[in-house]
């Protein structure tokens, strides 16, 4: 955990805080809620950015992402040529 660190006070339903302490026992009970508070944050963060981009691209002619189906293919495709997909792909219909 971080070294800069500040205390605060929560209150959590009964049965919640038996079932963490039962998981990683009570003295570490702060570490595991900073460890889920963190991840739901993050969690939250991919979220707003999602529907902040949904759409963006409704406007923009991206070859092989017609459809949903041939976008799929595409996203197949990339993964079969590996990690210097794009070099390998500029020869076919389905580089970027």
């Amino acid at each position: 955990m971080a070294a800069d660190v500040l205390r605060t006070h929560v209150i959590l339903p009964k049965e919640l805080v038996e079932q963490i302490d039962r998981r990683v026992g009570p003295r570490r009970r702060s570490e595991f809620l900073a460890r889920a508070a963190q991840r739901e944050l993050d969690l939250e963060g991919r979220l707003q950015a999602f529907d902040e981009f949904a759409g963006s691209l409704q406007d923009v002619h991206v070859p092989g992402w017609e459809t949903s189906e041939s976008a799929a293919e595409w996203v197949r495709a990339q993964r079969r040529i590996g990690s210097d997909g794009w070099e390998e792909a500029a020869g076919s219909d389905l580089a970027p």
